[in-house]
């Protein structure tokens, strides 16, 4: 039988089309339990490889007949071995080209909306990491917000709806994901904007982020207008584009809310998050669209594979902004705390300037799921 590779944009679409799959994950237990590629209608068989060196027999009665059958591992090499063994004993099967490492890196842009005079903007939803990144285009010129470090995606996609990028804004030091804001506004000529007060630390020039501050891409005077908003760092920093979308960062998710201990100061800054999530957001339009940076779970997803939500909504459901004790607040954001992302201090560093590694270092600090947030 045949063994074909699947690549990790089709696997997107299945995820997005809401498609099954049967996925059978080679890797570790604790790897796979860590973190796996989710879907809606997905299937899992977990059996490390080494377990099944002499053989694939004893799996054969938990697969199935009527879908899919992808195999996966962290690099290729191993799911390419067992799918072999599979086809073998008669089944047609894919592998993950790249494995997990390609996955994680991935990024599926979809279209948000129109906006005014015939702007657009636009998502990069990276499935494999939970990270999202922005793309505001009006009249040949384009706006990045939170873009990931894989800058050459961006300036593609810029060549090919035949924009510049002359704008490229970071929300605030992320320290979940090494961020391509600087790099890509070096190689294109675009003004780089970071808050000044994660900023103490950087070790490179940037056009200082700060409240109020309106910056108008193309001619049709789309505004791209600052918010202050702290409490995941304290220079944390909000959108608001075209007066319809509300671009949180990492302050507010669809399903939770940001933790505030990835800088060390935990204590220090609950009252920030609070006060930006319990004043600042509520004195905004409730039906200004919310665009994260980051999302949690695989059912933050539209049924498009957009992340996004009207925030009157998340003032209605989501639980982080219904805690009505500061104290029980505080408790919430402090003490409820899942993980820190893997290799956080590193990547905060790399985010400053401080670290330069190379690619498969950086990509060794990213592996793992996101966890930027407080559920």
């Amino acid at each position: 039988m045949a063994v074909q590779k699947m690549t990790s944009a089709q696997v997107a679409r299945k995820v997005i089309e809401n498609q099954p799959l049967f996925i059978l994950d080679v890797r570790n237990r604790d790897d796979f339990e860590d973190w796996k590629i989710e879907g809606h209608r997905f299937e899992y068989l977990n059996v490390p490889y080494f377990e099944l060196l002499d053989g694939v027999e004893k799996i054969l009665p938990k697969l199935p007949s009527d879908q899919d059958i992808l195999v996966v591992c962290a690099k290729e090499g191993s799911s390419v071995m067992v799918a072999e063994m599979l086809s073998d004993a008669g089944y047609d099967v894919y592998y993950l080209e790249g494995g997990m490492k390609a996955w994680s890196s991935y990024l599926e842009p979809i279209k948000i909306g129109d906006l005014t005079n015939g702007g657009e903007l636009y998502q990069f939803v990276r499935l494999g990491k939970g990270c999202l990144s922005y793309m505001v285009i009006s009249d040949g010129e384009a706006a990045i917000i939170d873009a990931v470090r894989f800058k050459d995606v961006f300036i593609n996609f810029a060549k090919e709806k035949n924009v510049e990028i002359t704008h490229v804004f970071d929300t605030h030091l992320h320290a979940g994901h090494i961020s391509g804001g600087r790099h890509i506004a070096k190689e294109t000529g675009a003004k780089y904007y970071l808050p000044p007060k994660d900023a103490d630390e950087v070790v490179y020039e940037y056009n200082p982020l700060e409240d109020g501050l309106t910056v108008k891409v193309g001619n049709s005077k789309i505004e791209v207008g600052a918010l202050y908003s702290p409490g995941h760092t304290i220079g944390s920093t909000s959108f608001i584009v075209d007066n319809k979308y509300l671009l949180t960062g990492d302050i507010l998710f669809i399903d939770s809310i940001g933790r505030p201990d990835l800088a060390g100061r935990a204590e220090d800054w609950v009252g920030d998050l609070r006060e930006t999530l319990y004043r600042r957001y509520r004195e905004l339009a409730e039906d200004l669209i919310v665009l994260p940076a980051h999302f949690m779970i695989i059912d933050e997803l539209n049924e498009d594979g957009t992340v996004a939500k009207r925030l009157g909504n998340l003032f209605a459901e989501n639980h982080g902004l219904n805690i009505e004790s500061e104290e029980e607040f505080r408790k919430t954001v402090t003490e409820n705390l899942p993980p820190q992302p893997n290799a956080y201090q590193e990547i905060r560093q790399v985010n400053m300037g401080k670290l330069t590694p190379d690619e498969e270092e950086q990509m060794e600090m990213e592996i793992g799921p996101n966890r930027c947030a407080v559920r």
